[in-house]
């Protein structure tokens, strides 16, 4: 076993120091914290995120919440309640006539499903930040400092020493930690000072969100509750939906014409104008011009410094991807960099995050930009509004229409629990055919590198509430005669592991072996009929110790 690289060892202030407290930071110090692993927090802002931006926290993040303790407590905050309908509508104004409608939209429904343990939830993206924030701030090795900036670092390739400034004092002091997280969002200056690159295509349309309050905006239209309200129509083309149960809305107008300054449009006037609602009382609340892109970045790390979350990909949100796939770059970066400072992880386990992550990005981004590509504007037809046959006519197959193009962006699960690190140099390959991607359907597979398959066991508990934080050795048959091996090299390489014996007749077909080896990410790292004879040998290819062989899953050297 490698020894452990400990803070009195190495002379660092800190083990991991992050820069940035949104979503993303916050889900790293998380996921660090919780494997007692001392981390730093900062932030130059002087409190997490005000602006919703992100509304959608998707079922795989919610899993993380679960795993962490803090799914109920993110339910508990919500200003929507729990069993809001999460229903989305399409119609040409909040007056206007429906065109077409999507109910379950992202699986927001309560209701039991057996592909995941926890819904979607519909909520404002800095009640989750706060969430997140209490529930980093009660970790014991974790340390938020607001109103704290990174202003540089130097990575002498055993340390990174960073200088921070004090945004209200302007004091200044050095903090010396093991590694660097970025996720200090789009304009990430840790990301220009690792000279890693955007690369795709950028600023290609202008958008306009409002914030506003309007209490009688729900008893104006006969549309019912929804989580988004698309207006389909020639003069605003745009889209809304509530904040909170008491009035709080936003707006986005989308897609707007490149002259357009959102700065000289009058937001109140936008608003009535989409929504049809000449004399609707409006309160602007904020204002947030943002432009698309579609962009990912040329390295994910140099040395002991990482990126995460916007600072290494940026794409349009509809889809809900963007806070949710940055939550997913934290917890696989977070789980590696516990394991490495433990001392029970590999150099190749570092080396896999670009790799695992990477291709989760690009083929998010492909399917949010195509989301992208049907917005209103793409969907209006002359005579759309028109009273009589004609426009009954054009509505039909405007909603024809939507139903074709549309749907995908809400019936996610093919992304959002598809996801699969078949490639990764931690991933042991088993010699079977991975299953078919795709964007809408998922259908679970325990073939290695994709999410382990889900169930609700008989005494009503989740089979992910069983796993370990580290490794899980499931035994999806029998009394688990013939793991002892495992469990044992494990221990002697001091590496966490346990074995899990559910007892569920379900299991042998849902994951197509007697074993299934599971990473502390809930991914599937190896899975067999029987152990391999070298059981550390295993172990070091799933920790990054060593690398598997392409072909066999055989170690092709030994550590």
């Amino acid at each position: 076993m490698a020894e452990q690289e400990t803070v009195n060892q190495t002379g660092k202030d800190i083990e991991v120091l992050i820069a940035g407290a949104g979503p993303v930071g916050l889900a790293a110090a998380i996921e660090l914290g919780q494997r007692g692993i001392r981390c730093l927090v900062v932030e130059r802002n002087d409190r997490v995120g005000y602006s919703p931006r992100a509304k959608t926290t998707n079922v795989r993040s919610r899993e993380h919440l679960r795993r962490w303790g803090i799914a109920d407590a993110l339910r508990a905050a919500s200003p929507i309640p729990p069993d809001y309908p999460s229903n989305v509508v399409f119609a040409t104004r909040m007056n206007g006539p429906e065109l077409a409608r999507f109910g379950n939209a992202l699986n927001g429904s309560r209701a039991r499903n057996d592909l995941y343990s926890e819904e979607a939830q519909w909520v404002p993206q800095y009640v989750l930040e706060e969430v997140l924030r209490q529930h980093a701030a009660s970790l014991p090795g974790v340390t938020i400092s607001f109103n704290t900036e990174l202003i540089a670092f130097a990575d002498d390739g055993r340390v990174v020493v960073s200088r921070l400034k004090d945004v209200t004092s302007g004091a200044e002091r050095e903090v010396a930690s093991a590694y660097l997280i970025g996720a200090d969002g789009a304009r990430s200056s840790v990301r220009e000072a690792i000279g890693a690159r955007m690369e795709g295509e950028g600023a290609y349309s202008k958008n306009y969100n409002i914030i506003f309050r309007a209490p009688d905006l729900a008893s104006r239209h006969a549309h019912g509750p929804a989580i988004m309200y698309w207006m389909v129509n020639e003069e605003v083309p745009s889209l809304l939906g509530p904040m909170d149960s008491q009035g709080l809305w936003f707006f986005m107008a989308t897609k707007l014409a490149n002259d357009v300054d959102p700065a000289s449009v009058d937001p109140v006037e936008l608003i009535r104008r989409g929504t049809g609602l000449a004399d609707l009382e409006i309160e602007i609340v904020g204002r947030d011009p943002w432009v698309a892109h579609r962009l990912v970045a040329d390295r994910y790390d140099k040395g002991r410094v990482f990126l995460a979350g916007d600072a290494c990909h940026l794409h349009p949100p509809f889809g809900g991807f963007g806070m949710n796939m940055g939550i997913g770059d934290a917890v696989d970066l977070g789980w590696k960099l516990a394991a490495v400072l433990q001392g029970w992880g590999g150099p190749e386990l570092l080396a896999s995050y670009a790799a695992e992550r990477r291709k989760v990005h690009e083929r998010t981004i492909a399917e949010a930009v195509i989301n992208y590509g049907a917005v209103g504007n793409q969907l209006v037809r002359q005579g759309l509004e028109e009273p009589g046959p004609l426009g009954d006519a054009t509505r039909r197959e405007v909603g024809e229409l939507i139903e074709a193009t549309k749907l995908r962006e809400f019936r996610t699960l093919g992304i959002v629990l598809g996801t699969r690190y078949e490639d990764s140099p931690i991933i042991v390959p088993d010699g079977s055919a991975p299953p078919v991607e795709h964007f809408m359907l998922y259908v679970p597979s325990a073939h290695p590198g994709c999410l382990a398959p889900h169930l609700w066991l008989a005494d009503g508990s989740s089979l992910y509430d069983h796993f370990g934080q580290g490794f899980t050795l499931l035994t999806t048959a029998g009394d688990g005669t013939g793991a002892a091996p495992l469990i044992a090299a494990a221990t002697r390489l001091g590496v966490p592991a346990k074995l899990l014996l559910p007892g569920d007749r379900r299991l042998p077909a849902r994951y197509g072996a007697r074993f299934a080896l599971i990473r502390p990410d809930q991914h599937v790292a190896w899975r067999g009929d029987a152990l391999p004879a070298d059981c550390e040998a295993l172990l070091a290819i799933v920790t990054g110790r060593t690398r598997p062989d392409a072909a066999i899953g055989i170690p092709a050297t030994a550590a």
